[in-house]
């Protein structure tokens, strides 16, 4: 029988992600937060104090204080994964790392093989897998055979360490390959830089195996937020939108005559919420509803995940080699958008 103790929890980087996690697990009753690390001493102290936890500048000093850490969140930058995994993993520590899981294939390799060899679960942070949404709509997949993606926000100085295929774009990439289940065959990709020395905006076409397309735009140089999932399979057209956490469902066989343009428009008036004193209608000939979908904190409720896996030992939702994938595809994005810029001049 498993060990029901609280698990005994740590977070190395108190940046914007990791305040979340360390939010998080205060929060959370089947885990115990025991320590913070952060290279920057006046950031770590600050998180510290806030959660009334030791802080560390490093992680061998953590490890020094034998605090007996079950698990702990990886949310440094992420050319800096595979040097803070090392010694946690040698030392019998579970790892959630968040996303992407590396900044290249040879380090997510080697991150595996340590895990491997020291018996170690880990987690890729792919957040979006746990939106309620993407749950709800899991349960109704057959055959998906075309995706629409938009994933768009407005520039901040977060995460400029990496492009927006590996910052924003990867969420959607993880999300359906995990829906797919098919070998991408062609990539083909375009994207520029705008306000920060890499990628800020990417418009990706992706064709499987099994005939299923994929369209993806990325921006992080938007003037509004938007995170949508659109996506056709036979009979059916659903509507995903991760902000809201919300699925509409429509029959595409009442809907039969419309053209996409036409359906995404009546997708998006059927979506907002209802003004008052302005009830919506059901468009004549079109059966549409709204999935049910159990709201939650996709964070916590990842982190929860990850726990019950440290906890068991069940392999994880987005399990190491599922992190790998993510970023296989991001790379080769990457190698189509820079093949493109040379063809076109643009670099």
């Amino acid at each position: 029988m498993p060990d029901q103790r609280p698990l005994r929890a740590a977070v190395v980087g108190a940046g914007a992600f990791g305040r979340n996690h360390l939010r998080v697990y205060r929060e959370l009753e089947d885990a115990t937060l025991v320590a913070v690390v952060d290279q920057n001493p006046a950031i770590a102290i600050a998180a510290g104090e806030k959660y009334s936890i030791p802080a560390f500048t490093s992680i061998e000093d953590l490890l020094a204080a034998n605090l007996h850490l079950d698990a702990a969140s990886i949310c440094v930058p992420t050319i800096h994964h595979l040097a803070a995994a090392r010694p946690l993993l040698a030392a019998g520590v579970d790892l959630l790392i968040e996303k992407p899981l590396a900044a290249n294939l040879a380090d997510a390799d080697e991150i595996i093989a340590l895990a491997s060899r020291h018996q170690r679960i880990i987690q890729a942070g792919h957040l979006e897998r746990f939106n309620p949404a993407v749950t709800a709509a899991r349960t109704l997949l057959n055959r998906p055979m075309f995706f629409e993606s938009h994933r768009m926000s407005v520039f901040t100085p977060r995460s400029l360490d990496v492009d927006v295929v590996l910052d924003l774009m990867i969420h959607d990439l993880d999300i359906v390959l995990s829906f797919v289940s098919s070998p991408v065959r062609e990539v083909r990709a375009v994207g520029l830089a705008v306000l920060s020395p890499t990628v800020d905006i990417a418009n990706v076409r992706l064709e499987f195996e099994n005939g299923c397309v994929a369209n993806f735009t990325a921006s992080r140089v938007s003037t509004e937020r938007i995170r949508k999932l659109r996506f056709f399979q036979p009979h059916q057209y659903l509507s995903l939108d991760f902000a809201r956490q919300d699925l509409l469902l429509i029959d595409v066989t009442a809907a039969a005559g419309l053209s996409m343009s036409e359906l995404a428009a009546l997708i998006d008036k059927h979506s907002k919420p209802e003004a008052p004193g302005e009830p919506q209608h059901p468009t004549a000939g079109l059966s549409m509803s709204k999935v049910p979908v159990a709201p939650g904190e996709p964070l916590r409720l990842e982190l929860e995940s990850f726990l019950q896996s440290v906890r068991t030992r069940a392999t994880p939702v987005v399990d190491a080699p599922a992190g790998r994938r993510a970023l296989a595809l991001a790379l080769e994005i990457n190698a189509a958008i820079s093949a493109h810029a040379h063809r076109a001049g643009l670099q």
